[in-house]
């Protein structure tokens, strides 16, 4: 159980202290947001007014309800295609790869918003076409070293989705 208790990090502090960190982050956020631009759409479901049945807990036929669309910056990764062959047959389907989204936990913050898994994350391909994706990994376990910063605090989540298909979901 994590201390509610606010103790500085101070076990950088000679070579890397909290204003380093800030800074830091500013200027990640500036290239990314404002350089990169990458631009998503986060369509969060209501958990509370989604409707399912009483037996299995599945949602019933056009029962899941949302919250207004968020649009939001992150470094987005689109993962190679991958050709799935049906058994021995020669039936096969080329799949879409998965969406990998790296996103600065202070502009969650800053939007107040929370991406969990299910939720859907809308991307556009080009000007005319966006491809819908499914959060199958939230990127909540921030604690290695990867997503924190020389081991000093969290600051960025990595989060994979998968590619959903229209009749799935097609935006509000």
């Amino acid at each position: 159980m994590m201390s509610r208790r606010k103790i500085p990090i101070t076990r950088l502090e000679k070579f890397f202290g909290a204003e380093d960190f800030e800074l830091d982050i500013a200027m990640g956020r500036e290239w990314l947001e404002g350089d990169m631009n990458f631009r998503l759409v986060l369509y969060r479901v209501d958990r509370q007014k989604t409707k399912t049945d009483d037996v299995y807990g599945e949602t019933v036929e056009d029962g899941i309800k949302f919250h207004p669309p968020v649009e939001f910056r992150g470094y987005v990764q689109v993962e190679q295609p991958e050709n799935q062959n049906y058994g021995q047959s020669s039936m096969s389907q080329m799949e879409p790869g998965n969406l990998k989204v790296g996103v600065y936990q202070d502009t969650l913050d800053d939007l107040g918003i929370e991406i969990e898994y299910g939720d859907y994350i809308g991307y556009y391909e080009t000007e005319s076409r966006v491809r819908y994706y499914s959060v199958v990994n939230d990127g909540r376990v921030v604690s290695d070293n990867k997503h924190t910063y020389g081991g000093y605090k969290p600051f960025y989540r990595s989060i994979v989705a998968s590619p959903v298909n229209d009749n799935e979901f097609r935006g509000l």
